[in-house]
């Protein structure tokens, strides 16, 4: 039977850290973030979330159906059409507990009910099944009970064995009810469908971590291993156990942030991470020609010991070419701190994609023992704002965002960092992210389809 999923709702009041644990059957939020975090500390009252509808997400466990033709099963949230499509539970089948779904050819999986309170969010596990080929789906959703549809998001490609996950951000209300279509390919395998509902919480206050969103879907929750959120005072980041390292940090900096602190280089694992997941050490990537690079900088914590000592923990790492850490990664962090000092405030989001990178020993797609992945690529978005109030508010489509997509290689400080800009829509193509995703989506679609052309230096 498949694990109880259970999605903690962490809360920070004063000094004191308290985790309450939810059966995934209860209506459950998919985590309390840095954001109501930050509010309960602040004494605000926090209005009620947006949660995860009751019974979901639906795991596929509860149901049963052996062949692809057209029928309609009853699963755990309700009744779904499964079209060229199935329950599977063979060894193929890629699932988080012991059945997962199964398309193949053009099949979807259709809700034949409606959810009442709308979507703001919804995330689904999916994987190749078997050795097939890789394949193409969508996501559309009915707001008058599927008598017609809507696309919501880019199409999605599964290109690997392994579950990942899709997440989709929307802003509907009243009734709605969703479908998967899968479009070209191999054989589909996707489990764990959660939904958000859209009970309208408030915006993130000014300086959240996670301000502009939470780019994964990300809970703190042991049975999400892949997808595991931490949330410091110092930097939020979405832990993935199966590659030992983070898939992204989020932070926010300003003036406050930065003092006279030195450097601490007290390298340490990570004990926030439960003692069930790959914890990497301080000498995790010894001898690797791999860098400890920072994903939350050093230097963006020196207002005091604890927060600059946070920065070293090896969950905020990733094995980075040293000329990529020392030199064209090191001088854009420069960079953002001049920024800093022009009286700006920033809302950076950064990781790494892909596995295979150069360090000074040469190419490698692990470290420790292929415990760590080594990523092809370091991505990183940097929103811009005047130092201010209000910060979701002043997002507009003039903001200044800085994307880039570096080569994880030895060779990438032959450009300046500049060379690297790319789009916001390019790297969450590269990584199935949803980044700004707390920005209007008309401000967050013209915001990510644009090139800086800013200064560098």
């Amino acid at each position: 039977m498949k694990k109880n999923l259970y999605l903690s709702v962490v809360a920070l009041c004063m000094s004191a850290l308290f985790f309450f644990a939810c059966k995934k059957q209860d209506a459950t939020a998919p985590g309390l973030f840095n954001s109501e975090r930050q509010m309960a500390a602040s004494g605000y009252v926090v209005a009620a979330p947006q949660m995860v509808y009751s019974s979901w997400p639906e795991t596929m466990e509860s149901g049963t159906k052996a062949a692809y033709a057209t029928a309609d099963v009853t699963l755990s949230t309700g009744s779904w059409n499964f079209n060229d499509a199935l329950i599977g539970n063979l060894s193929g089948d890629h699932k988080n507990g012991t059945k997962a779904a199964r398309i193949e050819n053009t099949g979807m999986l259709t809700m034949n009910f409606n959810l009442t309170n709308g979507a703001s969010a919804v995330s689904i596990l999916h994987a190749e099944y078997g050795t097939d080929a890789s394949s193409t789906w969508a996501l559309y959703y009915s707001t008058n009970s599927g008598s017609t549809w809507t696309q919501t998001g880019s199409n999605i490609t599964t290109a690997s064995t392994s579950l990942s996950t899709a997440s989709f951000t929307l802003n509907v209300t009243g009734n709605v009810r969703f479908q998967l279509r899968k479009l070209s390919g191999g054989r589909l395998n996707i489990d764990d469908i959660s939904v958000s509902d859209n009970s309208g919480a408030p915006p993130p206050p000014d300086n959240d971590n996670m301000g502009l969103g939470n780019p994964s879907g990300a809970v703190t929750n042991v049975n999400v291993p892949n997808n595991y959120l931490l949330v410091k005072t110092q930097y939020d980041l979405a832990y993935n156990n199966s590659k030992g390292e983070c898939g992204w940090a989020s932070w926010h900096l300003d003036a406050s942030n930065l003092g006279s602190t030195a450097r601490c280089d007290c390298f340490n694992l990570d004990t926030q991470l439960p003692a069930s997941f790959f914890r990497a050490g301080s000498t995790a990537y010894s001898g690797s020609g791999f860098d400890r690079g920072h994903q939350c900088p050093s230097a963006d914590r020196t207002d005091n010991d604890a927060n600059n000592a946070a920065t070293f923990l090896m969950s905020n790492m990733l094995p980075q070419a040293p000329n990529l850490n020392q030199i064209t990664w090191g001088n854009l962090e420069d960079y953002e701190r001049t920024l800093v000092g022009q009286g700006n405030e920033l809302y950076i989001i950064c990781g790494g994609y892909g596995t295979g990178g150069t360090g000074s020993n040469g190419s490698a797609n692990s470290v420790n023992s292929g415990h760590i992945n080594v990523p092809a690529h370091c991505w990183k978005v940097i929103v811009v704002l005047p130092a201010g109030t209000n910060d979701i508010n002043r997002v507009t489509t003039s903001t200044r965002v800085i994307a880039v997509d570096m080569p994880n290689v030895q060779t990438v400080n032959g450009h300046p960092w500049g060379y690297y800009r790319t789009t916001v829509d390019a790297i969450e193509a590269a990584t199935g992210y949803n980044f700004l995703s707390n920005v209007p989506a008309s401000i967050q679609n013209a915001l990510e389809a644009v090139v800086d052309n800013g200064p560098t230096n």
